[in-house]
């Protein structure tokens, strides 16, 4: 059986998996970590904004990542989750801390819904979809770090070079690129939400974050609907983008 075939036959394999586990929106995703984690031999994958363990556990059920994930989640109670994933995967390391563009401390919005908690406050007039969902519960004291000064200390102890930095802090996603500083030239690429209604107070909006990155060197390489994309209109979306250089080289 030739690679074309068996590639696919996964694909297909991998389509109607996700079709019956009620995950089909997540299949542009995958196929497209899967060709660039692959393509780029990313060797570690910061997940900034974990939760419990979700994106880790993708990458390696389904998109096929073998290297070493470094997890970030501040909620504390989530925490516990992601801890329990990640304890027999020797090569998959978490965090109980917040990255953004400082150190120092701050309240952390737990939400109805954790997957919606965040360093930021909800937006007004939200779609009643997200009103109940959305609402600070309570809030928590986190420490809060920039990548930058992370980053040289996580590359000696795990032995990564080719980084790829994915984020889903629920409108934090800027605050952590500006707090990686230079260090975010090491990056390979990146994933980001990209808020066309930003569900949060101050969210960058998508063309305002597509023109940052931009302006930093990071292209896009391609575009999905984030979770079921709320149809009929366009509330997120996920980018995943390349450093230029890279791009460039790969031309």
């Amino acid at each position: 059986m030739s690679g074309r075939i068996r590639n696919e036959l996964s694909r297909r394999w991998l389509a109607v998996r996700l079709s019956a586990l009620g995950r089909v929106h997540q299949y542009p995703e995958i196929l497209a970590l899967r060709r660039f984690l692959s393509a780029f031999a990313i060797d570690c994958v910061f997940d900034v904004g974990a939760n419990a363990g979700q994106y880790a556990t993708m990458l390696r059920r389904e998109a096929g990542f073998a290297g070493q994930i470094l997890s970030f989640e501040p909620n504390p109670e989530v925490f516990a989750l992601l801890a329990k994933a990640a304890a027999s995967d020797a090569k998959w390391h978490v965090f109980n801390l917040a990255l953004s563009d400082f150190d120092g401390t701050a309240d952390f919005n737990i939400m109805a819904a954790d997957q919606f908690s965040s360093l930021e406050r909800p937006a007004e007039g939200l779609d009643n979809i997200f009103v109940d969902r959305n609402k600070v519960t309570r809030t928590v004291k986190m420490e809060c770090r920039r990548l930058e000064g992370l980053l040289p200390d996580l590359m000696a102890k795990h032995g990564f070079s080719r980084p790829f930095l994915k984020m889903d802090t629920q409108g934090h996603d800027r605050s952590v690129c500006a707090g990686a500083g230079e260090a975010l030239e090491k990056m390979l690429g990146l994933q980001t939400e990209l808020a066309v209604r930003p569900l949060y107070q101050g969210a960058t909006g998508y063309r305002d974050m597509i023109g940052w990155l931009e302006e930093r060197d990071f292209v896009p390489s391609a575009f999905f609907a984030n979770n079921k994309g709320h149809f009929p209109l366009l509330v997120e979306m996920d980018g995943i983008f390349i450093s230029r250089a890279l791009a460039e080289a790969q031309a």
